[in-house]
């Protein structure tokens, strides 16, 4: 992609029980209320949806040895069709997790609060800076289809719209889609100086844990005709899983110990994103796995207890945890 950071986050941005609107209180109604100045926003949304979203790759694949034409495509995800399901015309549906009787929720029912101050700093930690505390409420997370497109011309100055979308003839999917459940995390942010060591900070203990549900993985390789499963049209081939459930070694809760930097540019490297992890060992369970369709019969469950990654800063050492980099080609 030449040079050019192709970062999406799609951020938990969801949800409320009560709340439908953002409210703020000013410093001085802060002040008069806790006897500290200071910026408290509490943010409700009863729901997002999303219709579809595009990332687009404008140079394409260039190696021509394994297919690339070196043309612009697009990662997209979209409603699944599906009559009745919550993703039958949106791609991403974010709505609050209401388990065990709303325990996932933040007390204020808000979909975050937050709790904003401003600092001089120091000169010896880069200064002023801005910090956000964010508390964010469970949430229940439902993916619709994800697939490959080729991507539609780019808006013109005669466009009547700013939409690009792809080509829904030269479209393949590669997960039927998936459904992810959190409990209520928190995290530090900090803009302009970071004495804490990193822009973001996760440090916080996700109740409940971590759950993924109907993971579909297609391989579209093996597709016949239409692939509408009929005779003489077979359908993709697929590794579907029921769920995948993640916690704490020996216990039902997910730590979170994260610090998220932006590393600019240096030399030869034109930046990248940087997402350390320090947490401890993991339980995983995963339930059903059934391969060749979703209707195949599962070939049992599958568990890891007590999964511990490392990374090294320097030769021979050892840290708990792991370092993931992004960036664009």
């Amino acid at each position: 992609m030449k040079n050019l950071t192709k970062l999406v986050l799609v951020s938990s941005m969801a949800i409320s029980a009560n709340a439908m609107a953002m409210q703020a209180m000013d410093d001085a109604a802060l002040s008069a209320a806790t006897g500290q100045d200071g910026l408290n926003i509490g943010i409700g949304i009863s729901k997002v949806e999303i219709e579809k979203l595009f990332i687009h790759d404008n140079d394409g694949f260039t190696n021509s040895a394994l297919g690339g034409t070196s043309t612009a495509g697009a990662i997209v995800i979209k409603g699944n069709g599906k009559t009745g399901d919550a993703n039958e015309t949106n791609g991403i549906v974010i709505g609050a997790n209401y388990d065990n009787a709303g325990a996932y929720l933040l007390a204020s029912r808000n979909l975050a609060d937050l709790t904003i101050d401003s600092d001089a700093g120091t000169t010896g930690t880069g200064g002023a800076f801005l910090n956000i505390g964010a508390q964010v409420s469970g949430l229940d997370i439902k993916i619709g289809e994800i697939g490959v497109t080729g991507s539609g011309a780019l808006p013109t100055a005669a466009s009547t719209d700013i939409r690009r979308g792809g080509d829904d003839a030269n479209y393949n999917a590669i997960l039927s889609g998936l459904s992810l459940k959190t409990g209520p995390m928190s995290a530090n942010i900090q803009l302009g100086a970071a004495p804490q060591g990193a822009m973001v900070k996760l440090n916080a203990q996700m109740i409940g844990g971590l759950e993924i549900t109907n993971l579909g993985i297609l391989d579209n390789s093996t597709k016949q005709g239409t692939g509408d499963g009929t005779v003489g049209n077979r359908a993709a081939g697929q590794i579907f899983v029921d769920s995948i459930k993640v916690a704490d070694a020996n216990s039902k809760d997910l730590t979170l110990n994260q610090a998220i930097s932006v590393v600019g540019a240096e030399g030869a490297s034109t930046g990248y994103l940087r997402i350390i992890s320090s947490s401890g060992p993991v339980d995983n369970y995963v339930k059903g796995v059934h391969l060749g369709s979703q209707g195949a019969a599962s070939i049992g469950d599958v568990e890891v207890q007590g999964l511990q990654t490392y990374y090294s800063p320097s030769m021979g050492v050892y840290n708990q945890g792991a370092v993931i980099t992004i960036s664009g080609h």
